[in-house]
């Protein structure tokens, strides 16, 4: 096998340009052409390729090397850079070629599983169990270089406004989340664990009561949970904590930083100050918290026009507390067919809905599949309300509010969806005032739908122990295209007050001390007023790079089971190393 030793790469393949005369580059084989007295290779490295010609001209030892070389073998040249006859236009080196004057083969590759092309056809098991070579591909090259990217920016930005880049622990005491803890034995504390962070949130918390006033960490977190498309059990979170803020001071840096980020990344200029909702009207609209706001469809509330309808199905879900809300699908009536309506009425129950009532409005007069309950002129005023006009379909859901407007919100994305009207775009949106307690119908408590250093609004401290269902939270989320990047809040700074959220949350004297006695001990030497937020970086590459899952920008992602393919973690390990820690593994029956 060839050496490097007295060849030193003077470019990349892709930043090769005319004027550079001689050039020295290396790379990997994507293809080899041979014409017989000429041959051309394709060499590859992360800017892209450059096409390498031997011919006539080529000195005789060097063109026989040339026919050895096969797809993926490790090359270094060097050549002269001349001007191409058939110009490629869809690489940046296209119009150029280099002549080698000199070839060394650096590392023979074995056929690969798969071919190294840019849209791959070979199945995702298979690419993720050889992700060495699949992250070879442009596409996933791209992806992270800009997941870099955006990291950089970060870094920048934040480093610009002040922020101190500071590490917590990786190895931290098991504390209530959320989500399950990964936890790590102790060999030393025998019998004792450690938990992997969910997020650095008390220790940033610290950092302030420390008064290092604004924080700022690429923050590696673990969550032991279900894994989704957008959804890894380790991931990345632009974290920051920032001291003596309100809510206001908090979105105006991280407005700052989206709007730099989108300028430098993709030259696209986000208008600030972002638009806002507060959760009440973010439900009532859209039927999500972190709504999709690139189309419309928003849900309408016709509870006062069919409370007297003969329908018992909208009139005992309005007498029972509930709501009858609707949708309209514009112009879908020969898309949304009898056969479609009826496979959304089955998504809508398998999602927690009694059923779907609908209106399709195809011929003169509209279907309507609960017209026999209905008095003259009351169809009408229905389809007055919603705004559904001939050629559209309604479709209607009556509940409990709980059930009907997250219902009709996943409906509304599926139907855009299925419609195809859901147009390219960035559609950034605030989420504000978040609802502090959430009711348990089995249980028949209020309980925290934050974790419990979240400050509630100032105007709603005192129904805390009065009228729980009217407290709302300091707490914000930045929801971009349906997908929420961000989440945080204000925290409390007030012992008291974080003393008597602990008490009403269930916790007694002995539970707070043995699972937060070091934060509330922390606060009794004085605390700044404080908030922050985690961005999550995964998925913000995730939709910067216009990828569905957000396996495409992590460089070794596990699969659904929280396994890595590739190196074939979790695994066992040794009788030894578990006796050393003072474990015995209970294998269960599956």
């Amino acid at each position: 096998m060839d050496t490097m030793k007295g060849m030193k790469r003077t470019c990349y393949c892709g930043e090769v340009t005319l004027e550079m005369g001689e050039v020295t580059v290396g790379g990997f084989t994507q293809r080899v052409r041979d014409k017989g007295g000429i041959i051309f290779i394709d060499l590859r490295d992360r800017t892209g390729l450059v096409q390498l010609v031997f011919d006539e001209t080529t000195e005789k030892l060097v063109f026989e090397k040339a026919k050895t070389v096969r797809s993926e073998d490790v090359l270094i040249v060097k050549g002269a850079v001349r001007a191409r006859e058939s110009v490629n236009s869809e690489i940046k080196t296209g119009n150029l070629e280099i002549l080698v004057n000199e070839l060394r083969i650096l590392s023979k590759a074995q056929t690969p599983p798969f071919e190294i092309v840019k849209d791959s056809k070979t199945n995702e098991e298979l690419r993720l169990k050889y992700r060495y070579l699949d992250l070879r591909r442009q596409p996933l090259q791209e992806n992270l270089i800009m997941r870099h990217n955006i990291a950089k920016c970060a870094r920048e930005y934040f480093y610009e406004n002040g922020f101190l880049e500071i590490e917590t622990p990786m190895m931290i005491k098991s504390t209530p989340e959320g989500a399950r803890d990964y936890i790590v034995p102790s060999r030393v504390h025998n019998g004792k664990f450690y938990a992997l962070p969910q997020s650095p949130q008390m220790y940033k918390q610290l950092l302030m009561i420390s008064g290092f006033d604004r924080y700022i960490q690429l923050a590696r977190c673990f969550r032991d949970e279900d894994l989704r498309a957008d959804r890894q059990p380790e991931f990345t979170q632009i974290d920051l904590e920032m001291s003596f803020v309100d809510v206001e001071d908090i979105l105006e840096v991280l407005e700052g930083f989206i709007k730099r980020l989108y300028k430098e990344i993709l030259n696209v200029d986000i208008a600030t100050p972002l638009p806002r909702l507060t959760f009440d009207e973010a439900m009532n609209r859209y039927g999500s918290d972190k709504p999709d706001t690139r189309f419309g469809m928003e849900l309408t509330d016709i509870s006062e026009i069919v409370k007297n309808t003969d329908f018992a199905v909208f009139r005992d879900a309005i007498a029972n507390g509930g709501s009858v809300r609707g949708i309209v699908a514009k112009n879908a009536a020969s898309a949304l067919t009898r056969k479609e309506i009826d496979k959304l009425a089955e998504y809508v129950k398998g999602i927690g809905a009694k059923g779907l009532a609908y209106v399709r409005w195809v011929e003169d007069e509209p279907n309507c599949s609960f017209a026999k309950f209905l008095k003259d002129g009351e169809l009408q005023s229905i389809l007055s309300a919603l705004g559904c006009e001939k050629g559209d379909v309604a479709l209607i859901v009556a509940d409990k509010d709980k059930v009907t407007l997250p219902t009709l919100g996943a409906l509304r994305l599926k139907v855009a969806k299925q419609l195809d009207i859901i147009p390219d775009g960035w559609n950034f949106l605030w989420i504000t005032e978040f609802p502090f307690f959430e009711y348990d119908e089995e249980s028949g408590e209020w309980l925290a739908m934050h974790h419990p250093f979240t400050m509630p609004m100032d105007e709603c401290i005192e129904y805390l122990d009065t009228d729980k269902a009217k407290v709302r939270a300091k707490c914000y989320d930045l929801v971009l295209n349906g997908v929420e990047l961000l989440s945080g809040s204000i925290r409390i700074n007030d012992p008291d007050l974080q003393q008597h959220m602990f008490e009403m949350l269930g916790m007694t004297d002995e539970e707070i001390k043995l699972k937060f006695g070091f934060l509330v001990d922390a606060y009794k030497y004085a605390a700044p007023p404080h908030g922050g937020a985690g961005i999550g970086l995964d998925r913000l590459a995730m939709l910067m790079c216009g990828c569905d899952s957000l396996r495409d920008v992590v460089a070794f992602p596990k699969v659904q089971n929280a396994s890595e393919l590739m190196s074939e973690a979790p695994s066992y390990v040794s009788e030894e190393q578990l006796a050393e820690l003072g474990i015995a593994v209970v294998k269960t029956e599956e």
